[in-house]
């Protein structure tokens, strides 16, 4: 199988490794340009580009995927497929359709739940019944086209972090991938319209959504702990939650639920000074 993969941050390498570990490999990534990032803005190469060069694979990066005559790596050759995992640029249907067996994308949900950009921590936030990973063949619309293969994975109780369940869903991504691309040339899979009544959708995380109401020396108990609680999971890593006190934000990068169900917040980071211990900086 000719194989164009399409993905820009780590999930997606965490998907491309998995995808490696059962002998697939693509023969060329698409990826975004390199971007400044950090204080300093300095240009950095996406993750992806950096594991395909590691590998020897070729890297096409495109401003954009509108105009056939900037896009020759794609158009210049036949591919049997297209992979999208986390790429962030939208295709335009003509594209979708150039290799002889479409376009899939993996998305990690279980669609038509969650359809949108930010699914994973979403199921965090809103639904955890959503928690699973879809292929789909794709089509022109956002999250839109035929089930090709569909994975439930069972969030318990106990609250996971986001960049923990990251990782899990983007490996079961490169799992599932793997295997609808060995399975789609033997014609063993039927693509199964989604039922677009019962579809819903996320926004894309921002950093004010992560902006809690606490106050350090009464943290809640009860429903509104396990609801905070849920929130500071879903934004670890990025964009991590925070509560605002005597004008500095404070960054939360440690917490956990009593047994009596209080929340209780372990490690932090105050504007401005290094990570430390909540309760020696919050003496009473």
């Amino acid at each position: 199988m000719k194989i164009a993969f399409f993905g820009t941050p780590d999930l997606a390498v965490t998907a491309l490794s998995e995808m490696e570990t059962f002998g697939v490999l693509p023969s060329l990534v698409v990826t975004t340009p390199d971007a400044p990032v950090g204080r300093k803005q300095t240009i950095t190469p996406p993750p992806t580009k950096l594991w395909a060069t590691e590998r020897d694979i070729p890297v096409f990066q495109p401003t954009s995927l509108k105009n056939a005559e900037e896009l020759i790596p794609l158009t210049s050759q036949e591919w049997d497929i297209f992979v999208v995992f986390a790429y962030g640029k939208i295709m335009p249907e003509w594209l979708i359709n150039l290799p002889k067996y479409g376009t899939i994308n993996a998305h990690p949900s279980l669609l038509p739940k969650l359809r949108g950009a930010s699914p994973i921590r979403s199921t965090l936030l809103t639904d955890p019944s959503a928690s699973g990973v879809t292929i789909i063949q794709m089509d022109a619309e956002m999250d839109h086209g035929p089930i090709l293969f569909q994975q439930p994975v069972p969030l318990y109780d106990e609250p996971i972090s986001g960049t923990t369940l990251d990782r899990i869903m983007s490996l079961i991504c490169g799992d599932l991938l793997t295997h609808v691309i060995q399975e789609l040339p033997k014609g063993t899979l039927t693509a199964v319209p989604q039922n677009h009544e019962e579809a819903t959708f996320c926004t894309k995380i921002t950093k004010e959504m992560a902006e809690l109401a606490l106050d350090p020396f009464s943290l809640p108990s009860g429903d509104e702990a396990r609801a905070i609680y849920r929130k500071i999971c879903a934004f670890d890593g990025w964009p991590e939650a925070f509560f605002i006190y005597n004008g500095k934000r404070i960054k939360i990068k440690e917490a956990e639920l009593s047994p009596e169900g209080v929340l209780v917040l372990k490690r932090i980071v105050p504007e401005g000074k290094n990570e430390t211990d909540f309760k020696t900086y919050f003496k009473k």
